[in-house]
């Protein structure tokens, strides 16, 4: 369905970015904006939100993709998106084929000065590769150090400012998402569990989970694409013979095999937990959204008694 949705969306984001030209043309906006505060656009809101925190009161952050109810793989960009990116002098995108709309919006428009922190580009993975980096800790700290690194070139003037609010993020803001994550890893290394895609596969390697579901089944659904016969039967056999202790959904991307399996695993009596693309509440902050769902996990792997 992703790819169909892609082919259909092409004419409109061509236009989008012939609009956003004619609106904005080359931008020559100042780094900083007259009220004195940075404009920094993230293509999605869980790298906004770590911007946002990152930047206290000396940036503003628009993210574009905010919705729980949006799949970002699938989004077209509307006529004020094109706008807003047109005139940022930085914006993070997350890359990996994940958000090829920014992407393009971006290079439509370029400012002088302007920096472009791509996720993919940072962690060094390429298109084709897992591009859930905000499920990988490693990564999220990689991005947290590149986010303060761009705010210090654009605003040398507030280096301090940002090094200081970058190690409260790191020692508070993050203390309880560090926490269960280390929990977790004593309490439930190797411990098998499924997933309806590939979103969950990075938390999973740092939690040391051993995630069985067959990595061409995770890949498809994460692509929209249709697992195959041989893939669906696998998955259906591990949750029939109890072979994974928990079953982690992303409710975001819920297609009606992905349904049925979940369906499947809560007859079969195997605890059930969801994951989001985006922040779920939209308020909740990013550590608050993934404390959450560590938190709903670990009580899914306790009520297994795997342990």
């Amino acid at each position: 369905m992703r790819n169909l949705k892609t082919v259909l969306a092409a004419a409109l984001l061509a236009g989008l970015v012939v609009l956003a030209g004619a609106g904005c043309g080359q931008s020559t906006r100042s780094p900083v904006a007259p009220n004195g505060v940075l404009q920094v656009v993230a293509a999605e809101n869980f790298w906004g939100n770590i911007a946002s925190q990152l930047g206290g009161s000396r940036v503003h952050v628009t993210s574009v993709i905010t919705s729980p109810a949006t799949d970002p793989h699938d989004y077209e960009p509307t006529a004020a998106d094109a706008r807003t990116i047109a005139g940022a002098p930085m914006v993070i995108a997350n890359g990996i084929g994940y958000d090829p709309w920014a992407q393009k919006l971006i290079a439509a428009n370029p400012v002088p000065g302007r920096i472009v922190l791509n996720v993919g580009d940072l962690v060094g993975i390429k298109p084709g590769g897992n591009p859930h980096r905000w499920y990988s800790p490693t990564s999220v700290q990689q991005v947290i150090d590149a986010i303060v690194q761009d705010y210090g070139k654009l605003e040398p003037k507030n280096g301090n400012y940002f090094a200081q609010q970058k190690t409260r993020f790191e020692t508070k803001g993050l203390a309880q998402y560090k926490r269960l994550i280390a929990t977790i890893r004593r309490k439930y290394h190797g411990v098998p569990v499924g997933a309806s895609e590939s979103i969950f596969a990075p938390l999973a390697q740092t939690l040391g989970l051993k995630l069985v579901t067959p990595p061409s089944f995770l890949k498809a659904i994460s692509e929209g694409a249709e697992p195959t016969a041989a893939d669906k039967t696998t998955v259906d056999r591990q949750i029939a013979d109890g072979k994974i202790k928990v079953w982690v959904f992303n409710s975001q991307n819920s297609t009606p095999d992905v349904k049925r399996i979940t369906d499947a695993a809560r007859q079969r009596g195997i605890p059930v937990t969801t994951i989001t693309e985006t922040l779920v509440p939209v308020s909740a902050t990013f550590q608050q959204w993934q404390s959450h769902q560590l938190q709903a996990l670990a009580g899914a792997l306790a009520q297994a008694k795997v342990r």
